[in-house]
């Protein structure tokens, strides 16, 4: 009898145990059903044009956590590194449509900065210094190994960091950034030949004067560089 009652509570113990397994995995498999949805929508909302793009509706995204236990864990990990990699790419948009560049070599800076523009050469030498300075900085992000930092030291069951691994970082490094760096090196290009131009003016004082909204030279070799140069840089600016 005593036999029997044992037998009898081993298998009422298994029973609710197989039912909490059961419950476990099946809840298990809505967090991750729900974190898949909710990383597909943010992905989704970052594929569009930048112009677009609703910033908003991606932060809301990225500051929420939806998920509870080890996977809210995953998630917060995951929109923490991809939110500052956005935060660092938009740093480098930002940059890229200053529209003060397209103002320097207009007749209007040549009145107010000039004749030495100092103002000038030092917002190019800034702005090449921070292009430089992101476009590094990205790159940073472009990588597993600091994609993985996120989720590092965070005490998670192995099938945990897997998952963000496997699943949500993938092969980061295998992601081409040679259109956006071609675009910075473009900028950084024509942000240089701009700084020619002004240097020409700065150091040929007398030889240029504003007429109006127009250039004039009063030395025809100085007249050639400029022209020279301004045409190269209409050429590289209808490339962008």
């Amino acid at each position: 009898m005593k036999k029997k009652k044992i037998i009898i509570a081993i298998v009422v113990i298994l029973v609710l145990f197989a039912g909490i397994v059961g419950y476990i995995t099946i809840s298990d498999l809505k967090q991750e059903e729900k974190l898949n949805n909710e990383l597909s929508e943010i992905i989704d909302l970052a594929s569009v044009d930048f112009n677009e793009m609703d910033i908003d509706k991606i932060n809301k995204k990225l500051n929420n956590t939806i998920t509870t236990g080890d996977y809210a864990i995953v998630e917060k990990s995951f929109k923490s590194y991809i939110k500052d990699a956005f935060n660092s790419l938009f740093q480098i948009v930002d940059l890229l449509e200053d529209e003060k560049i397209t103002t320097l070599l207009t007749t209007e800076n040549y009145s107010q900065d000039g004749k030495d523009f100092l103002n000038s050469k030092q917002y190019i030498a800034d702005m090449i210094q921070k292009l430089n300075t992101y476009k590094e900085d990205y790159h940073k992000y472009i990588n597993k190994e600091k994609a993985m930092s996120y989720i590092e030291n965070k005490g998670l069951d192995s099938y945990y960091t897997d998952l963000y691994e496997q699943e949500y970082i993938g092969d980061v490094n295998s992601i081409d950034l040679t259109e956006l760096d071609n675009s910075i090196d473009e900028l950084i290009s024509i942000l240089k030949m701009e700084n020619e131009v002004l240097t020409i003016l700065s150091d040929n004082p007398n030889s240029w004067a504003i007429q109006g909204k127009n250039i004039v030279f009063s030395d025809n070799n100085i007249l050639d560089k400029y022209n020279t140069l301004v045409e190269k840089i209409s050429t590289e600016v209808e490339k962008i």
